[in-house]
């Protein structure tokens, strides 16, 4: 039996001509994303595996990706999810800020049909492009009984990565996406095999406490990096715009620079909600005494782009610190 796939548009990069073959950075300036169907269109000749239903949804750059589009991302994923008996859906997405869309439909999505995201680091025309294949894997793990179950996948370079746990980790490489610490879910062979070899255990979609269907906001939280001599300015300034939280970038293994610290205190102390991640990009932050006591939260081993989605939503629903803990120590 032929899988139904739904192949949401978003753009980017595997949306977006180049001029010429060797265009493989500036294609930005010259052209805009096409829409799904005609990204579709150029590779139509191995698609024929799939029962396709394109979507249009948007077609930007993905730098230009925010919380109110994740928003109505996820009503679309739930209307697609509802009205056209799919067994997967896959999203081409631009690779800027692929890893956080992707984490927060983990959060957010509420559709047990699985969900697959890939987007290219060359344009569909372009010598070597990733384009093609990307999406014919993506599609084929959507497919695939696997996937189900498993969370917000995201497909990229014939690897299977978790959305909690993947980051984009080089600016040009096709082996872009990577998982520190613990590595890929799975393959994609070369004869399209799926293999998976690891699910993950953290809590994901649709299993989650965010119902965020209706809203059209999420808390703002902004984030703040460390670095030698670094001032509290920008944090002082995140406070007096009202920011409902701060994450804080801090050096290994989670610090923040002392005067970072006094202005962070203050926060928590005028009701901002802190959360501490590391900038090294590998291993957990496990708060001090003297942090947990001044009311700090550890991020475990999240980046800093996704513990501002975790913290968005952890503040939709609540705003005791002790709730939110256990959140970051269970998402």
């Amino acid at each position: 039996m032929t899988a139904r796939i739904a192949v949401i548009g978003m753009g980017g990069s595997i949306s977006t001509v180049g001029r010429h073959p060797l265009d493989l950075y500036e294609y930005g300036q010259h052209a805009r994303p096409l829409q799904v169907g005609e990204v579709l269109e150029m590779f139509a000749e191995v698609l024929g595996g799939f029962d396709i239903v394109p979507v249009p949804f948007r077609a930007l750059d993905s730098a230009a990706a925010d919380p109110a589009l994740w928003l109505e991302l996820n009503r679309e994923i739930t209307r697609v999810a509802g009205s056209s008996s799919v067994d997967g859906i896959v999203v081409l997405h631009g690779t800027s800020t692929l890893e956080e869309t992707a984490y927060f439909l983990h959060l957010a999505a509420k559709v047990d049909a699985p969900i697959v995201l890939t987007g290219s680091q060359r344009p569909p025309n372009a010598l070597g492009s990733d384009a093609g294949i990307n999406i014919v894997n993506a599609l084929r793990v959507a497919a695939d009984a696997q996937a189900r179950g498993a969370g917000v996948l995201v497909v990229m370079n014939d690897e299977i990565q978790c959305a909690r746990e993947v980051t984009k980790a080089s600016n040009f490489s096709l082996h872009a996406f990577r998982t520190p610490d613990f590595g890929v879910l799975g393959h994609v062979g070369p004869d399209g095999s799926v293999s998976m070899y690891r699910r993950p255990t953290r809590r994901h979609a649709p299993d989650t406490e965010f119902d965020v269907l209706q809203l059209d906001t999420l808390p703002a939280v902004e984030v703040a990096y460390s670095y030698a001599g670094a001032s509290g300015r920008a944090i002082a300034a995140f406070v007096e715009d009202g920011v409902r939280g701060i994450v804080v970038c801090g050096t290994p293994p989670g610090r923040p620079s002392p005067a970072q610290r006094r202005a962070l205190v203050d926060a928590i102390a005028k009701g901002v909600l802190v959360v501490q991640c590391s900038r090294a990009g590998s291993g957990r932050v496990v708060p001090r005494g003297d942090d947990l006591a001044a009311g700090f939260i550890g991020a475990d081993d999240l980046n800093g782009q996704k513990a501002r989605i975790l913290a968005m939503l952890a503040l939709t629903q609540t705003s005791d610190r002790d709730a939110v803990r256990k959140m970051f120590a269970t998402y």
